[in-house]
């Protein structure tokens, strides 16, 4: 019984150890595509921020990191700088949602030079599947709502749901996640605005990967 114990325990450790094995090897050898992938989307989604028609340089190259927790995080945040005949036109941000319905939702904003929201993202978020999920554009285009928008003195009031007296749509049985979008999305302007010389003049620092 004894010999029979330690035969099965030595045929469950080989077979762990290959196990781990090969999903190190298979991590080894995807984990370039995943990357490729990953920067792909990025790519993709900063052109939707920022319109091609605003800029004529690589966006995904022309990155800084920026610090603030007006942005959500304690942490430096990738801003993506665009340029037109090599002057400033656009800036694309990451802004967190600390406080959204199961967790932190991140986001990227495009913001012009006039400080117009040009267009908004969702990059990851864990928000209910048929209710918070609707920031996302493959299921409502609600996102879009921020285009065109500005923050003013004279309308920080209006930037908030329509529940609590804003200008944004809600979702049926769903607040808190858009509320949470519109607080970061306003912050992320607010941001932009204070310091968009600042930000403008900063190196381009995100790393090996986006320089």
């Amino acid at each position: 019984m004894l010999t029979a114990i330690k035969k099965n325990g030595a045929t469950l450790a080989i077979f762990a150890c290959a196990c781990t094995g090969l999903v190190a090897i298979t991590h080894y050898l995807t984990e370039d595509t995943i990357l490729q992938q990953e920067r792909d989307q990025l790519k993709s989604i900063l052109n939707e921020v920022i319109p091609h028609q605003m800029h004529d340089n690589e966006l995904y190259s022309a990155c800084t990191l920026v610090q603030s927790v007006q942005l959500g995080s304690d942490d430096p945040l990738p801003a993506y700088i665009a340029t037109k005949n090599g002057r400033p036109s656009a800036v694309a941000i990451e802004v967190i949602a600390p406080d959204g319905y199961n967790g932190k939702i991140k986001l990227i904003v495009g913001i012009d030079s006039q400080g117009v929201v040009t267009g908004t993202r969702v990059l990851a978020h864990r928000e209910t599947p048929g209710l918070g999920d609707k920031i996302d554009t493959r299921i409502s285009n609600w996102i879009d709502g921020f285009k065109g928008k500005q923050v003013t003195q004279d309308n920080l009031d209006s930037w908030k749901v329509k529940k609590d007296g804003g200008q944004f749509d809600q979702f049926t049985g769903a607040t808190i996640t858009p509320r949470a979008v519109v607080k970061a999305v306003k912050r992320g302007v607010i941001f932009y605005n204070e310091n968009h010389d600042a930000l403008h003049s900063q190196p381009l620092n995100c790393g090996e990967d986006n320089g």
